[in-house]
């Protein structure tokens, strides 16, 4: 089961990462003849990048000529831009001394920046947006269906304690840093496409401005949540053969009676290792674009995955390792919200189960306590060993509501 964990999150950290790769080396194309035009690009040169296609683009990286010594410089009112500066500079093969920023500032040319704010603003928008909508739109559909999870049997009036409060105290602290995360989140994705052009860009950009702040200091509440919930519960969603059971009855939705569970069924282990793993994916991700010269990711990742032979799978070459601060920034925010995008699909289903999806599951996070009968419903195993060490203790097993 270990290996078949490891086995998912590698393919999991890989695909997008491998997708976004794929993207910034295209296909590469025959070299055409440029006879005709003195060693310069063709139109069908132009037409191939315009197909997204990869061209041998030596004849202009290798035609810089003249160095740093003898170009002149760009004077503070324009001048005259020679060519051959720019296709130095883009080709780093310019002479370039940067008195801030050290080898941050010397990238002047990259064409990486296009390349994200293509993706940014289409596929990772356009179909980030639909996977949320289509997510709440299922789920209404399912209440209109299936109606609220009610309980078997009347309610006992005896209680017992489902989640201590440190373990209530970690799961809403990371409720509420991953509610903030993501709105915050959303509005600096789509604040330029829908509050810009309503209420002004002024406007946009305070609301950007403190989304920001709030989006980097809230991330350190996530992180410390997203640890004590592990180290808490991570014995109690281990994957056993129970889970079996409560799958092939689809939760109880299947069958006339709710199958047996410990202290987290089937469905809870999913949101447990889901919130970890791409959580955890998330914050490792947040964390390089909070420090991005200290802690780049991806020329790293790229390079394992190059040595495994990972490209080559799916038929591809290998991913480049040579990038730019400024490119591993952009693919890290691209990982970054994809993976946020994924994680808050997983949990609007479970802020539903968790509310109005499911009678008395609020109250094992909000009072800590739940109902005999509902414990019984659905985690039956749980509540025979819970009531076992009550019955061990002295003064026997009452209850709370004793």
């Amino acid at each position: 089961m270990r290996a078949l964990l490891c086995f998912l999150t590698s393919v999991l950290l890989a695909v997008p990462m491998l997708a976004a790769a794929q993207e910034a080396v295209p296909t590469e194309t025959a070299r055409p003849d440029r006879s005709a035009t003195g060693g310069a690009q063709t139109l069908e040169d132009i037409l191939a990048r315009q197909r997204g296609e990869r061209i041998d683009d030596s004849f202009r990286s290798e035609a810089i000529g003249g160095s740093a010594a003898t170009v002149p410089a760009l004077g503070p009112l324009g001048g005259a831009s020679d060519p051959e500066i720019w296709r130095a500079l883009r080709y780093n093969k310019a002479d370039v001394t940067a008195s801030a920023g050290g080898d941050v500032g010397k990238v002047l040319v990259q064409d990486g920046g296009m390349r994200w704010y293509r993706f940014r603003r289409g596929p990772l928008a356009v179909y980030g947006g639909y996977l949320l909508l289509g997510t709440i739109a299922a789920l209404v559909l399912f209440y209109l269906l299936r109606g609220k999870v009610r309980l078997d049997e009347p309610t006992t009036g005896r209680t017992v304690t489902r989640f201590q409060a440190i373990e209530r105290f970690a799961h809403w602290m990371m409720a509420g840093a991953f509610v903030l995360l993501g709105v915050t989140g959303l509005l600096v994705l789509f604040g330029r496409m829908f509050i810009a052009p309503y209420l002004g860009k002024e406007v946009n950009a305070g609301l950007l401005t403190g989304a920001k702040f709030i989006h980097n200091n809230v991330s350190w509440a996530f992180m410390i949540a997203l640890v004590m919930i592990f180290v808490m519960w991570v014995w109690h969603n281990i994957p056993n053969r129970t889970d079996l059971t409560w799958f092939a009855q689809a939760g109880g939705i299947i069958g006339k009676r709710h199958p047996p569970a410990r202290k987290f069924n089937g469905g809870q282990k999913i949101i447990f290792w889901s919130v970890i793993l791409l959580g955890g994916s998330i914050s490792v991700s947040g964390l390089s674009l909070l420090f991005p010269f200290a802690l780049p990711l991806f020329a790293k990742t790229f390079a394992v995955l190059n040595d495994l032979g990972v490209p080559g799978w799916i038929g591809m070459e290998h991913l480049p390792t040579a990038l730019a601060p400024q490119e591993e920034m952009q693919l890290a925010q691209t990982w970054h919200a994809i993976i946020a995008f994924l994680l808050m699909a997983i949990i609007i289903a479970h802020i539903y189960i968790g509310s109005i999806g499911m009678e008395g599951a609020f109250d094992a996070m909000n009072s800590g306590e739940v109902d005999e009968a509902w414990a019984h419903q659905h985690h039956s195993l749980w509540l025979d060993e819970y009531k076992t060490k009550q019955a061990g203790r002295p003064g026997g097993a009452a209850g709370p509501a004793e």
